[in-house]
């Protein structure tokens, strides 16, 4: 059943007019929605990194990004491929070193450490749903949390000096302001990185050196007219755009 799960999430990706209301039969588990996650980033090419976030203080969730989707901003997105428009604003960290799999877990230190750089970020978000509000939540993750791509900025000068606590981030749409927001939701998101490392990322050989791990919402999802364009900007940590065409 999950090849069966995966294929409808994949033809859903190709063509979006095939999106289905729900899948032939939701995940069972979360061990099934992540299996399909990998069945389909078999066929969607290498992975560019990877999106991880904190729904509760003690839970985690985690989806692979291609790396033909990993792009560096200003960004001009397929409207196409990308209907709905969603974005978020974003910290993404850059890899300088590959963390694999191994029996004793990574330290908060060794995980900073393998770090080479942040950056302001906007995920791009497109369901292979219908409504992914009206969806099992296994589905949603099955389908990789609604990924679409990735758009970074240029790194954060001295960003482990940063109190991204009390940091601060406009989402502006056409050059007009749309909401702000003090601190990501999902806390600190170190302690994010370090369970992708340990736990999440184990199936796809762990984290690659040169890999972004994007880090939770900062703002929740907003949705960009068609042929607009959307910039985040933090107050310390700079910003990136990306424009729908």
């Amino acid at each position: 059943m999950p090849t069966s799960m995966a294929d409808t999430l994949l033809a859903a990706r190709r063509d979006p007019t095939r999106r289905p209301a729900e899948l032939p039969q939701p995940p069972a588990s979360e061990a099934e929605a992540y299996e399909i996650q990998a069945q389909v980033q078999a066929h969607t090419g290498p992975i560019g990194g990877w999106k991880v976030g904190a729904p509760t203080p003690s839970t985690f969730s985690c989806a692979p990004l291609p790396a033909s989707h990993v792009m560096p901003g200003p960004a001009r997105v397929s409207q196409a491929e990308c209907p709905d428009r969603g974005v978020e604003a974003e910290i993404a960290v850059r890899l300088q070193a590959d963390l694999p799999p191994r029996e004793t877990p990574y330290t908060r230190e060794e995980v900073i450490a393998a770090i080479a750089s942040a950056h302001p970020a906007i995920e791009l978000l497109q369901s292979r749903f219908q409504d992914v509000g009206a969806v099992a939540p296994l589905s949603a993750l099955a389908d990789s949390l609604s990924h679409y791509g990735l758009v970074w900025g240029d790194p954060i000068d001295n960003w482990q000096a940063v109190d991204l606590a009390q940091e601060s981030v406009a989402v502006l749409v056409n050059g007009e302001p749309v909401k702000r927001a003090t601190g990501n939701p999902a806390g600190e998101m170190i302690r994010l990185v370090v369970w992708l490392a340990n736990e999440g990322a184990r199936w796809a050989g762990g984290l690659k050196a040169g890999q972004f791990v994007t880090t939770g919402s900062w703002t929740g999802k907003d949705t960009v007219p068609a042929g607009g364009t959307v910039r985040i900007e933090f107050a310390r940590c700079g910003g990136v755009e990306a424009t729908y065409g």
